[in-house]
């Protein structure tokens, strides 16, 4: 039972993260998008429950530098954390990203290969996510930032 006080705002529930979701289809279709686009896929790894996932979505989509550089460079995709599901088969794939905590993210290239995984705690200031690292971490781990003739 909910217990509403006046004069006191309410917060809504955020709910990002799928936990019904097929991580493993979503994983196979936002890497054939990366094909056809010619990016890499970002897998963003957490749950409704991590106020830290909440503010790393927050980042992505409220911050234009950041934003812009999800939509020309990457494939974004979410996939749950939570006591309904795990996804720990996904997890196992992808050589364990939740040992660095939530969120975590998680850089494959167009084959599907992961080529890096992020501890986001690292991209972290003292209020919240730095703009500054994140827009590092995006432009570095780029298909034209890994290309060998740049």
């Amino acid at each position: 039972m909910s217990i509403l006080v006046p004069g006191i705002a309410q917060e809504s529930i955020v709910t990002i993260y799928n936990p019904n979701a097929d991580a493993k289809a979503d994983i196979q279709a936002a890497i054939k998008k990366a094909v056809a686009e010619n990016k890499h896929v970002l897998i963003q790894i957490g749950g409704n429950w991590c106020p830290w996932c909440l503010k790393l979505h927050k980042l992505f989509n409220s911050e234009p530098v950041v934003d812009s550089l999800l939509q020309s460079d990457f494939v974004l995709i979410r996939v749950n954390y939570s006591k309904e599901n795990k996804n720990l088969d996904i997890l196992k794939e992808l050589e364990s990203p939740q040992r660095f905590g939530f969120p975590v993210l998680v850089v494959l290239d167009q084959k599907g290969k992961r080529i890096h995984t992020q501890d986001t705690g690292l991209l972290e200031s003292s209020t919240g996510y730095d703009v500054a690292k994140v827009t590092e971490f995006l432009k570095g781990w780029s298909v034209k930032a890994l290309n060998p003739e740049n």
